[in-house]
């Protein structure tokens, strides 16, 4: 890979994985309700979880997909009642120590399952493939994979840091119930997409 191409990828990686979406707007709220270090492990199975998305997906499986409409629609129908129910758990979140008991931050697994129903990870993990490895080479894919995966842990933890920085703020109980609101809301609307789709 060239010293140009190389810069493009490292651009669109940092470009898609800091803008809004399904992923950063958790990080936020989880960095709000939980602080930064109980929100690392998120963090951690987002940058691999979609490193691992990127893998499959020039190694088959966007062709698999896209060859069988069923599979395509099954992940659609997937990834809208996971995302919906995600956004109901936000929006019921409270202070730790306060509301439901045993609330807590999303694991490292969760996290990157999670990468799988995400349709902004689809998006980024199929149009990178595309543009940066559309040989389906190994190594260009490799390549993919590995920058999305050092791009991604930085530009996502500012979401989490965010957050955390908001908890001051959202100390009083009924600030915070909204602000989860509005994060449950964001969420809800980053599925239009694929709603239109």
């Amino acid at each position: 890979m060239n010293t140009e191409i190389l810069f493009a990828l490292l651009s669109f990686a940092f470009v898609t994985s800091v803008t809004p979406g399904p992923n950063n707007l958790m990080l936020m709220a989880s960095g709000a309700n939980f602080g930064i270090r109980r929100t690392i492990p998120h963090m951690l199975g987002i940058s691999v979880g979609f490193a691992v998305l990127a893998c499959a997906t020039g190694l088959g499986l966007a062709g698999v997909l896209h060859a069988w409409p069923p599979g395509m629609l099954a992940l659609k129908v997937a990834a809208v009642g996971y995302m919906l129910w995600l956004a109901w758990k936000i929006a019921g979140s409270a202070a730790p120590g306060q509301g439901r008991a045993g609330a807590r931050p999303m694991t490292f697994l969760q996290a990157a399952a999670f990468q799988w129903v995400n349709p902004k990870a689809w998006a980024m993990a199929l149009g990178a493939i595309a543009v940066y490895a559309p040989d389906g080479r190994l190594a260009q894919i490799g390549w993919v994979a590995g920058i999305f995966a050092l791009v991604n842990l930085p530009t996502v933890s500012l979401w989490a840091w965010a957050g955390e920085a908001l908890r001051t703020l959202l100390s009083d109980p009924r600030r915070l119930r909204l602000f989860n609101g509005v994060m449950a809301l964001a969420l809800v609307a980053s599925l239009w997409p694929v709603l239109k789709m």
